[in-house]
């Protein structure tokens, strides 16, 4: 029944980021020829950002897909890294993007250009309409990758919200220079914030212990269970930022039975469970202590171990 759940719960993901994905697709085409028609270089910049999130949400969409593939003879942890290449493209497309957008809207401080404030808010109220729609579908599941993609829509509707505040002032003030400044500000924004997701991309690439995962305590909590005398060579990593793997060696006393030494591994499998690491895979190691067991011994714990 579990597994049932799951695929449900996962097919329920997908059609929620295809939606989401077609509903930003959409609008930033829509945005695009609306920029250049009120001579925005804010919405023009959203535009950009809104492309980027649809490249987002397309990768993660397709590539979601593709990393419930098993695991084959080329890839024998599965396709779950698959998602944070698309990660990785989208990061570098929008850097790239953001310094162009900077490049134009820069000069535009010491030189504004009227823009059409009408055309600006009725754009405007679309964005926080379509993206707060793909938001609350996409926010709704609890996966990490559904969190982060519900994050930067949500980015996506502050933003906007910022851009209707504008767009209200500019039908009063004659204030040009407010679109290429919002312009300007929107684009930092979003350039911090890919910087930072695309650092934390890069760590799980290079296989860094996960962020928030207490790689000591869950040493000490293993050196803790009955029968083990000591841990090493503990290791965690990442997949994806959502499926985990463990491994780790177990010393224990070469006295023990193979009943007692099953027990062993059944109660570090429950310790580990108690930390909600989201694991994929674990493999444990029993080890003997001391260097007079038998090789018999070794060879018959290491089977155990799997």
């Amino acid at each position: 029944m579990a597994h049932s759940h799951h695929h449900a719960h996962e097919h329920s993901l997908s059609g929620d980021l295809k939606i989401a994905f077609l509903l930003n697709l959409g609008f930033t085409l829509f945005e695009i020829v609306g920029g250049l028609l009120t001579n925005s270089m804010a919405i023009l910049s959203d535009a950009l950002h809104d492309f980027g999130d649809s490249i987002s949400l397309g990768l993660a969409w397709y590539l979601g897909r593709v990393s419930e593939k098993g695991s084959n003879h080329s890839y024998s942890y599965g396709y779950r890294r698959f998602s944070l290449l698309g990660a990785f493209i989208n990061a570098v497309i929008l850097i790239v993007g953001s310094l162009f957008i900077l490049s134009e809207a820069i000069p535009r401080l010491f030189a504004p250009e009227p823009f059409s404030a009408g055309g600006v808010v009725l754009l405007a109220v679309i964005g926080v309409v379509v993206n707060g729609v793909a938001a609350l579908r996409v926010r709704r599941h609890a996966s990490l990758n559904a969190e982060m993609v519900g994050w930067h829509l949500l980015e996506d509707v502050l933003g906007w919200a910022v851009v209707l505040a504008v767009g209200v002032v500019a039908l009063f003030v004659d204030a040009p220079i407010l679109d290429p400044l919002l312009s300007i500000m929107i684009t930092v924004y979003m350039l911090v914030n890919v910087i930072a997701r695309l650092r934390a991309v890069v760590a799980l690439f290079l296989q860094a212990v996960p962020r928030h995962i207490d790689l000591a305590a869950i040493n000490t909590a293993l050196e803790q269970v009955a029968g083990v005398e000591t841990t090493h060579h503990v290791h965690v990593w990442s997949l994806d930022g959502e499926h985990n793997v463990l491994t780790a060696h177990v010393v224990v006393s070469c006295e023990l039975s193979n009943n007692e030494i099953i027990t062993i591994k059944q109660a570090c499998n429950q310790v580990l469970e108690g930390f909600n690491l989201h694991l994929e895979h674990v493999t444990l190691e029993i080890e003997f202590a001391g260097g007079d067991c038998s090789m018999q011994a070794v060879v018959g714990a290491r089977e155990l171990a799997h």
